[in-house]
């Protein structure tokens, strides 16, 4: 039995639902163990058919119980096997002591690893750590990370990659690259999120046959993030009902920023869009994109007219932090509507933090450090901590972007499902920034629009580098792509 793919838990949660199972509803803690090494043998044999061989790597929990039994199971199918131990397999606690004694009345035998001698072939399993390691990585097992992933032979994760945090997606000093990783029980968050894209490859999850109604009776930490349908268009709709958002940006020098945002927001199906700039360059901006209404601004009082008239505000891309900008950044956030706030708007914010109801805020880590007077490592080690606290501290709606896009709004968190290392080109924060916008201004909330927006964006992205390959992928690509995925 699968578990609801939509669903993600934190470490916590998984362990409260396995002492359910075995206080509960009796079910042996070995009974659980044998249950794991059995789906994550099937998933081998589904995933490699042609492999007889396995390698596995132990570790010193019930992860490393997990490893024997998986063992045992791969004796009795008539593969070559071959063990590693990092820990004393004696010392193992009492249901992995018993998945090693069977194991080795199976007839198994079991080695210490050596690095450089120890010969690794078939799919490795690894089995070294399980979902509860919080600190770095020793001596001893990064050995052994750096052989399997030297290796060249595919890589089946237990649980978790082992070095890979469970709970933040953080990297322990380092971590083994699974091409498949069969998790138990439920997804756990850090899976998503992080640095977990390059190390878990194909996710499944495994139930181990748990009744459904333990977990669905536990509240998730996280969402993985949906796509929501738009409405239909009414046949006698006109360009007002699909509201006016007004970017402001551009500042000497990063046009480019200011009309990407502009035509995302157009493409994302606003009735207007304009864009107040830089008078220099402002009638330019629109050149191949005259549905693009542009003006040049060069003093709060003369943004103040612009502002009445718009229904939504964008304010960050190409903005700049210069005196030019903070007047722009200080008119904008003196009239009350809902606005995207990205880009150096967020630096101008670090430095006068402020709370509202009505905005989105879209920092990267970089800048969500500066929101938060942190260093962009510390959000990294613990994203979901960085965007409660961005929430706390600023309310509205925010998303922290990077592998695995959060997004918060009141208690609910939601976790991007798309996106690829193509978009890893100037320009991609801009587009999305005008996609979110375009969406508030035809009436979605600020949550819709901010989660729709990001797994469009990544949609986009993915389709293109499907087509054509990841690298050279541009923001400019994107808005005609999101016109079609919106539609």
């Amino acid at each position: 039995m699968q578990t609801p793919a939509s669903k993600l838990y934190c470490t916590a949660q998984i362990r409260e639902v396995e002492r359910y199972a075995i206080d509960e509803l009796g079910i042996p803690g070995r009974e659980l163990m044998r249950r794991a090494a059995y789906a994550l043998f099937e998933q081998l044999r589904q995933s490699w058919p042609e492999q007889q061989a396995v390698t596995v790597f132990c570790g010193a929990g019930n992860n490393g119980g997990d490893g024997y039994d998986v063992a045992t199971l791969a004796l009795q199918a008539n593969f070559q096997v071959s063990v590693y131990a990092l820990a004393d397999p004696d010392g193992l606690p009492g249901d992995a002591l018993s998945a090693y004694q069977d194991f080795l009345q199976a007839g198994g035998r079991v080695s210490d690893f050596e690095a450089g001698q120890s010969k690794l072939q078939g799919v490795i399993v690894d089995a070294l750590f399980g979902i509860g390691l919080s600190r770095e990585v020793g001596q001893d097992y990064a050995l052994a990370i750096a052989a399997i992933n030297a290796s060249g032979c595919p890589v089946i994760a237990v649980d978790v990659p082992s070095g890979l945090h469970a709970y933040t997606g953080s990297v322990l000093g380092c971590a083994v690259k699974a091409d498949v990783t069969v998790t138990f029980i439920g997804l756990k968050c850090g899976l998503f999120t992080g640095e977990a894209a390059e190390y878990c490859g194909k996710i499944i999850c495994s139930s181990l046959d748990i009744d459904a109604a333990v977990l669905a009776a536990m509240p998730p930490f996280a969402l993985l993030l949906e796509k929501l349908d738009l409405p239909r268009r009414a046949r006698v709709a006109h360009k007002g009902r699909f509201g006016h958002v007004l970017l402001i940006g551009g500042n000497l020098g990063y046009t480019g920023a200011i009309r990407l945002a502009g035509e995302a927001a157009l493409r994302s199906g606003a009735g207007l869009v304009s864009i107040a700039t830089r008078a220099s360059h402002s009638g330019l901006i629109n050149i191949g994109r005259s549905e693009l209404m542009c003006h040049g601004v060069e003093c709060g009082e003369a943004l103040h007219a612009l502002l009445e008239k718009a229904s939504v505000i964008v304010i960050g891309p190409g903005l700049g932090q210069d005196d030019w900008a903070r007047e722009m950044f200080g008119a904008a956030l003196a009239i009350d509507k809902q606005c995207v706030i990205d880009a150096d708007a967020l630096n101008l914010l670090s430095l006068q933090p402020k709370r509202r109801a009505n905005w989105i805020l879209t920092p990267h880590p970089g800048e969500a450090a500066r929101l938060l007077g942190c260093s962009a490592g510390q959000i990294s080690a613990d994203r979901f901590a960085a965007l409660a606290d961005l929430h706390s501290q600023y309310g509205g709606t925010c998303l922290l972007k990077g592998a695995g896009t959060l997004i918060t709004c009141d208690d609910t968190v939601y976790v991007g499902t798309t996106g690829n290392p193509g978009m890893a080109s100037g320009g991609m924060g801009d587009v999305l920034s005008g996609l979110i916008g375009g969406l508030l201004a035809q009436g979605l909330s600020l949550d819709e629009a901010t989660r729709l927006g990001v797994y469009v964006h990544g949609e986009a992205a993915d389709s293109l580098a499907l087509e054509f390959g990841e690298r050279g992928l541009l923001a400019g690509d994107l808005p005609a792509r999101i016109r079609k995925l919106l539609n």
